[in-house]
């Protein structure tokens, strides 16, 4: 994907967790490109230690992820406007509990607002794209019961494996941020042959292409 901007000062780095999933490889353009890994730890780590090294003005996480119902459906692009580390917690006869009602953790501790990682970007008001609320586990798994825990304790519309690091580092860090996730699957799905994976990357990559675009045109030079 090769992108055709107006040159402009504002700086963005562009992560994702694995290769396959973005397309955008383009150097210069004020963008760069981070592959972080998979995970919440990789994440962390990596981005972390890129915002130590450069200023940036925005930093935009593009990923695959899964979707809790039909809403939103497979293969449509959305922005994530809060997350949560879904499976960090306790556990006591198939109840799931998360830290802050467990009273381990105060749920409006910076960077936490009522237990949520919330992105308050003015983007996400002008981009055209649905917002919606996410969970960030440590696995992706077919566990019905798992499911039904992060059902019960969220009300998610989808799941990733790095949103939550990609909210939690920038909140603390004050840096304005966008979470872009296409769907690829149903959670809980365990016929892989129903995942949509390939068609997937290839809409994410269509709209961020149309994200980075709107941005630059609209930063000022």
């Amino acid at each position: 994907m090769q992108l055709k901007h107006e040159i402009c000062s504002m700086q963005i780095l562009l992560i994702a967790a694995t290769e396959m999933e973005i397309q955008q490889r383009a150097a210069g353009n004020n963008i760069d490109v981070l592959v972080t890994g998979v995970g919440i730890p990789s994440t962390i780590y990596h981005l972390q230690k890129r915002l130590e090294q450069i200023d940036y003005d925005l930093v935009i996480q593009a990923g695959i992820g899964g979707s809790f119902g039909k809403d939103p459906a497979m293969g449509e692009t959305v922005l994530v406007q809060q997350d949560a580390f879904g499976d960090l917690g306790t556990e006591k006869e198939e109840e799931f509990c998360t830290l802050f009602d467990a009273g381990l953790a105060d749920k409006n501790e910076s960077p936490f607002t009522e237990g949520w990682l919330i992105n308050k970007n003015e983007w996400l008001d002008i981009l055209p794209l649905k917002k919606v609320k996410a969970v960030t586990v440590n696995k992706v798994s077919d566990d019905r019961l798992l499911t039904r825990q992060l059902e019960a304790a969220f009300h998610p519309h989808i799941e990733s494996m790095e949103g939550a690091a990609l909210h939690y580092v920038c909140l603390l860090e004050q840096i304005p941020f966008l979470q872009i996730r296409t769907i690829s699957n149903c959670v809980g799905e365990r016929n892989k042959a129903k995942w949509k994976l390939e068609d997937a990357i290839k809409n994410l990559n269509v709209e961020l292409e149309k994200i980075i675009a709107q941005i630059m045109l609209n930063s000022k030079p």
